[in-house]
């Protein structure tokens, strides 16, 4: 089901976005640099979308994940998302991925294990991470390529905002060192 509303709201990595719609919280978009840009990536994403303060339940996330994006080792397994609209094996691997807690990583290959698949899937588990619509919340950071290293990010500021979060939980795996040495 298509977002109905979407707010921006300050965290210590930039402003941000969240969307929801009676079912949950149904995308997240991360900084994208400043406040009119963000604001321009949520309208081209959820563009049926209208901008509107979170009603208490999604403000309430909201207030959970910037404790996560503060330090707090919330793993935020319980807000109530809406991937209705998504296949059958992305949605597994997001909850693989969901059940990594803050500050723990996990490699594409260990995804695939935990599926139960072969290496043959590793292209479509890195697919999955790439289209996550719920990043933070779906915690597709913590996922590391099969060397320990960061591999990609395709959220907007890539890998460096990867690493942030990363820093920011706490994750001794930050296989290309800290963002600020």
């Amino acid at each position: 089901m298509a977002p109905q509303a979407f707010a921006l709201f300050d965290t210590p990595i930039g402003t941000c976005g969240v969307a929801w719609n009676k079912n949950g919280i149904a995308g997240m978009q991360l900084t994208a640099g400043t406040v009119g840009k963000t604001r321009a990536h949520a309208a081209k994403r959820w563009p049926s979308a209208v901008e509107a303060p979170p009603p208490p339940g999604v403000q309430r996330a909201l207030e959970r994940v910037l404790s996560l994006l503060s330090g707090a080792k919330d793993d935020l397994a319980d807000l109530p998302l809406d991937l209705e609209d998504a296949p059958d094996f992305q949605r597994k691997v997001w909850d693989v991925a969901r059940a990594v807690p803050p500050g723990q990583t996990i490699t594409y290959g260990e995804i695939g294990k935990r599926l139960g698949v072969g290496p043959e899937r590793a292209r479509e588990i890195g697919q999955a991470m790439g289209s996550n619509p719920i990043p933070i919340i779906v915690p597709c950071h913590r996922v590391l390529a099969a060397s320990g290293k960061m591999g990609g990010f395709s959220a907007p500021g890539g890998v460096a905002t990867k690493r942030r979060m990363l820093e920011i939980e706490g994750a001794a795996a930050v296989g290309a060192g800290p963002l600020f040495g």
